[in-house]
């Protein structure tokens, strides 16, 4: 059924709880090995994961049936991989400036969608993308000042996740959003368990609480968005997403006193717009077919 208005604040309430993770995630990997922080988290989504499956009609057995197994293996190791390399990006940079330039991941997919999977971009969605990416270099300002390489952290991360996602749209040709999302956690939480073990630390006293509402709230999040893409069309509630930008930022400020200076506003108001755009045209685009 298509509720527009309580998608949308699912949706919201859905970037709140992912920017309450990721506050979480940056203290948490500024004390421990971002590692074992994300092993320890996937555990919890796995287990989440394969309750959530076991509850649908058929359980796990039907929900992880697939046709392509090696593809949904690597949407979920390259997801895994990708917020290892946003968590850094946290610390290195902070929120603001790391969810600044993340933004840019919907214009990194639908750049990448033609040769990928074959869609035809026209000359107002790469237009777009151009302005988007002004934006970025604006945030980066590359040239201006001594240029810091851990500013392309960020960079790096959105360009994996946009790889995720549009391996995502692939899978879907064939197998449901509950298997991609089954093979999601199980396939990032086993390769993760892979390595993890090897940065092990003890981890003291209360920051296990902080743990424990680590994972609650990568849980309770991805939960708040499923039920955001079931009560409403994706094409309404996406471009709220970009709330959690703003959410980040105000924990970036008052939790760990970052900074905001006006190229950051600047720039991510350029990639913000461009996406938006972007967005837009893909809506029209299935109108019209």
């Amino acid at each position: 059924m298509n509720h527009a208005r309580l998608g949308i604040w699912l949706m919201i309430a859905t970037t709140f709880v992912f920017a309450v993770q990721d506050g979480l995630s940056r203290y948490l990997a500024s004390e421990y090995n971002t590692v074992l922080v994300v092993m320890i988290r996937y555990w919890f989504f796995a287990a989440f994961v394969v309750a959530l499956s076991a509850s649908r009609k058929g359980g796990v057995r039907r929900v992880a049936a697939t046709s392509q197994p090696v593809l949904q293996i690597t949407r979920g190791v390259l997801l895994v991989a990708e917020i290892c390399v946003m968590v850094i990006a946290f610390v290195k940079l902070g929120l603001v400036e790391s969810h600044a330039v993340f933004t840019s991941y919907p214009l990194l997919i639908a750049a990448l969608s033609g040769p990928i999977l074959g869609e035809k971009v026209g000359p107002r969605r790469w237009a777009a993308i151009g302005v988007g990416f002004v934006g970025v270099l604006i945030i980066l300002r590359p040239g201006f000042s001594v240029f810091a390489p851990e500013a392309l952290i960020p960079l790096l991360s959105a360009l994996m996740f946009a790889v995720y996602g549009l391996l995502t749209r692939y899978v879907a040709r064939k197998d449901s959003a509950e298997t991609s999302f089954f093979w999601t956690g199980i396939a990032g939480a086993v390769a993760i368990t892979l390595i993890g073990p090897f940065f092990w630390e003890p981890i003291i006293g209360n920051d296990w609480w902080v743990m424990g509402i680590l994972c609650l709230t990568g849980a309770g999040g991805h939960f708040l968005l499923i039920k955001a893409y079931e009560v409403a069309e994706a094409s309404t509630v996406q471009p709220f997403a970009y709330f959690q930008l703003v959410f980040a930022a105000s924990i970036g400020l008052t939790v760990f006193g970052e900074t905001v200076d006006m190229w950051i506003v600047l720039g991510a108001g350029l990639i913000i717009g461009s996406g938006l755009f972007t967005l837009w045209r893909e809506r029209q685009k299935l109108q019209e077919a």
